[in-house]
């Protein structure tokens, strides 16, 4: 009988820095929009969170773009490492909105920042089934839960399941490359 056998080299780079957010695209114009383009931009100014909050104060919003609004704010929030902050708005989107995969995903991710992996499971798995726009992201966010839990074996299965879901997407393959994974009989 073979057994598959998986090793993977200590990270290099501390979780915090790695983990991967999932913003929600809001569409229409004013300041919702103006939110969700501040969330995928990448940027950490805590300026950027001001139109979310003037969106989510003065904006007539539908269920599902105010509870984008509230995670996109968190996910500005994430990056800056307030986790509080992020925790409460991740809380709101997925208080207004169960069914909005990014909510529990984004809350999943806070937790490995917190390096709080297991209870991070829970979060990113409901997020996996509820569905969500870039399911590679949460592959790869479980896969860095999974190495902070010391379980290489789950770990090196989602960073391949990321690959194979966004193949031209380098952060997975450069987590492969870690690993050694040997056959015993």
């Amino acid at each position: 009988m073979n057994r598959l056998i998986l090793g993977a080299a200590a990270l290099a780079v501390a979780f915090v820095g790695t983990e991967v957010r999932a913003s929600v695209t809001v569409i229409g114009g004013g300041l919702a929009e103006a939110c969700s383009k501040a969330a995928l931009s990448g940027k950490t100014n805590i300026r950027l969170e001001a139109p979310c909050t003037e969106a989510l104060d003065t904006e007539m919003l539908d269920s599902r773009d105010r509870a984008g609004t509230f995670v996109n704010r968190g996910v500005l929030k994430m990056r800056r490492m307030d986790w509080t902050g992020a925790t409460k708005d991740f809380d709101e989107a997925a208080r207004i909105k169960p069914d909005l995969g990014e909510a529990y995903v984004n809350r999943g991710a806070v937790s490995i920042g917190q390096h709080r992996y297991a209870d991070s499971l829970a979060d990113l798995n409901k997020g996996l089934a509820l569905g969500v726009e870039e399911p590679a992201k949460v592959y790869f966010n479980r896969a860095l839960a999974y190495e902070g839990l010391d379980d290489a074996k789950s770990a090196y299965f989602d960073y391949q399941k990321a690959v194979e879901l966004s193949p031209d997407w380098d952060a997975p393959k450069n987590e492969l490359i870690r690993f050694h994974v040997q056959r015993k009989e």
